[in-house]
């Protein structure tokens, strides 16, 4: 087709317009089928072997559109879309450069005429519109072997550097020209839900996979819009999104755009109306909560939890519900993405109502007393800055009874034994502020420490004696045949 065109064009122009946009003079070449030539002072007119005939054209598409009529406009519209189908290979940058500058031209001018919202658009030009975002869009991705889910989950797992598509010049133009196609007051949504179907939802979403992040973060903005535009498909969206997120913790661990897709949920959950239906509910426990279980957690973290809160927000009762699913996925083994499950045990504390606290204290501050122990620093300090939150400690203060004798132990311990002075400093401003809180409670607390230390150590002497006396029993006893020798500790010791 670009042959074709260009061929058209003269050799030299005498004026400084650009060649792409000179007015033709010259007969075109046509076929017997050819639509024919217009007045001498209308648009040129090209044969139907420039482009298919399944499209409604026949206006010359290098015509600028302030030089034809309104009535010929969205002709011109679908003529110049139909050029932009041609599609060329990128990776060699000196390859067909007067093409992919012609296309570029094309692209921009229908930017600017979709930007202007001058005509309502038909439905040939839907069609059109649809079908060249399809053609230049639509692609399948070559394997990756670079995997998000061989590190920790922390932040500095992505560490290679994004990839880039070198065709980002033109397809970047396309995601614009389609982003303002679709928020354009000109376009029917009865019309355009027909050709912006499921199917084309679908692949939109297989995009998503792109290793640029560029590219998703346009995706991102035209699958938002397409959502709010087009109410009919919005279960749809919902559903589909969904499956990618099942795929994902079930099978892959693999997917390069979980983040800009939950960050598209998070805007979709704040417009949920109240009472939150079923559907959603179901949505938070079986997606959203088991996304914490991936190892590449911390490449989405963030949106996951705004997600999560913002379904707190909508429904605080759902507060005990998810603090106690968080504490079944904790990562124990795993420091990184522990410190990252603190971060949004507070976020939850926050918007937590005291009721719904009441129901996870003994569980969670239990947890939270294992992390203050921890001899990973960052994980520890993480788990004592909890206090730094005036509503936490408030919630605190109003359960102390319950909650101080939990994770009395640990604060002692930490505060004998732990060998990082930052977490000794935390813990002794905590153990201050609870004895400044309520000093009774605090000294009974110490003094039923001091004895469970004393049981566990009078327990530890007992246990000793038995097995010296087993030890002696056993020395006293022959050796013969295969009997059982009981070995001392000092003769399996190693010295190194």
């Amino acid at each position: 087709m670009f042959k074709q065109i260009l061929s058209k064009l003269p050799r030299k122009s005498s004026k400084s317009e650009p060649p792409e946009f000179s007015s033709i003079e010259s007969p075109s070449p046509v076929r017997s089928n050819s639509v024919g030539s217009a007045k001498s002072n209308g648009p040129k007119r090209t044969s139907s072997a420039v482009f298919p005939s399944s499209v409604v054209a026949g206006i010359e598409p290098l015509v600028p559109f302030r030089d034809v009529h309104n009535a010929e406009k969205m002709n011109l519209f679908v003529s110049k879309v139909s050029l932009c189908c041609v599609t060329f290979d990128f990776s060699d940058p000196t390859k067909d450069t007067l093409e992919k500058d012609v296309k570029r031209q094309t692209l921009l001018e229908l930017v600017d005429f979709v930007a202007s919202g001058s005509m309502r658009f038909t439905e040939p030009a839907i069609l059109a519109m649809c079908r060249m975002c399809a053609v230049n869009l639509f692609r399948v991705f070559p394997p990756s072997y670079r995997s998000h889910s061989g590190n920790g989950g922390g932040e500095n797992d992505d560490s290679d550097e994004p990839m880039f598509d070198p065709a980002w010049p033109h397809l970047h133009i396309v995601y614009d020209l389609l982003l303002r196609f679709i928020t354009s007051t000109c376009l029917d949504a009865k019309i355009a839900k027909k050709y912006i179907d499921h199917s084309f939802i679908l692949r939109l979403l297989d995009l998503f996979e792109s290793e640029d992040p560029r590219e998703r973060e346009c995706l991102k903005t035209i699958l938002h819009r397409v959502y709010g535009k087009f109410m009919v498909h919005r279960p749809f969206v919902r559903k589909s999104i969904s499956n990618i997120f099942y795929r994902f913790v079930l099978e892959t661990e693999k997917h390069n755009g979980i983040a800009e897709l939950l960050e598209i949920f998070g805007s979709v959950i704040s417009g949920f109306a109240l009472p939150l239906k079923e559907e959603h509910k179901l949505f938070l426990w079986r997606v959203l909560i088991p996304l914490h279980k991936p190892k590449s957690l911390g490449v989405y973290f963030q949106q996951l939890s705004y997600c999560i809160t913002q379904f707190i927000e909508k429904d605080p009762k759902l507060a005990s519900m998810v603090m106690n699913r968080v504490l079944k996925y904790w990562p124990v083994t795993n420091s990184q993405k522990e410190v990252m499950f603190l971060g949004e045990v507070e976020e939850i504390l926050e918007a937590i109502n005291m009721v719904e606290f009441q129901k996870v204290m003994v569980p969670l501050f239990w947890r939270i007393g294992c992390c203050m122990n921890s001899f990973h620093f960052q994980v520890a300090e993480r788990a004592l800055f909890l206090w730094n939150n005036d509503q936490i400690v408030n919630l605190i203060a109003h359960n102390r009874h319950v909650i101080l004798p939990i994770i009395f132990p640990a604060l002692e311990k930490n505060a004998q034994n732990h060998w990082n002075q930052g977490v000794l400093n935390l813990t002794l401003n905590i153990r201050k502020m609870f004895s400044e809180m309520d000093e009774q409670l605090f000294l009974s607390c110490l003094a039923q420490f001091k004895d469970e230390e004393e049981q566990l150590s009078v327990l530890a002497e007992k246990r000793k004696e038995a097995w010296q006396r087993l030890e002696n029993a056993a020395s006293l006893k022959p050796i013969t045949g295969n009997t059982a020798v009981l070995v001392t500790p000092l003769a399996t010791k190693i010295t190194c």
